[in-house]
């Protein structure tokens, strides 16, 4: 993720924070930089608050992404990690939107996701990839596959969009917002 960040970031925003660890990889990565970060996890939102105490120019947003985003200003950076892929298709269509109109011209959208395998045969040699050892899986997650998420971020306005890297059911997927003319 740290090879897809923008040379300068003064602001960023983070879908489904949990305890702000990619707000902590990108203020490493670009001393600085100012930080929004919404989770709807009141134990998660906790840890991301007691992570930066005494930190001005973090703050932390209770919310569910299953419902648009409330107006938190431009940024030039939005994140998310292992977040989106609890959303229903539209909604996620939706969040892109969302994310895109969030963006300054030329910023960028990383999200680090959990994406459906092309075959069942592929999705089961990914759970014995990762010793999954639960009968049953996640209800929660809801996947989609890259090829389709890419096409959605292009719908929503992104250019450049593109999976970064991969590693079975695990992907990085990065746009930009079109630069200024």
């Amino acid at each position: 993720m740290r090879e897809c960040l923008p040379g300068r970031v003064a602001r960023m925003l983070d879908l489904g924070t949990g305890d702000g660890r990619l707000i902590a990889l990108v203020r490493d990565a670009r001393p600085g930089c100012a930080a929004v970060g919404v989770d709807f996890s009141a134990p998660m939102l906790d840890a991301a608050r007691s992570r930066f105490a005494g930190v001005g120019d973090v703050r932390f947003v209770h919310h569910d992404l299953a419902v648009p985003l409330p107006a938190l200003g431009r940024f030039d950076l939005v994140v998310s990690g292992f977040a989106i892929h609890h959303l229903d298709d539209p909604r996620k269509r939706a969040i892109y939107a969302e994310a895109h109109d969030a963006l300054l011209p030329g910023g960028r959208f990383l999200n680090l996701e959990h994406v459906a395998s092309r075959t069942p045969a592929l999705h089961a040699e990914f759970l014995t990839a990762i010793a999954h050892l639960e009968p049953h899986e996640d209800p929660s997650n809801r996947l989609a596959r890259v090829e389709d998420q890419l096409s959605w971020l292009e719908a929503a306005g992104f250019e450049d969009a593109e999976c970064h890297w991969k590693w079975r059911e695990l992907a990085l997927l990065a746009a930009r917002r079109r630069a200024a003319r």
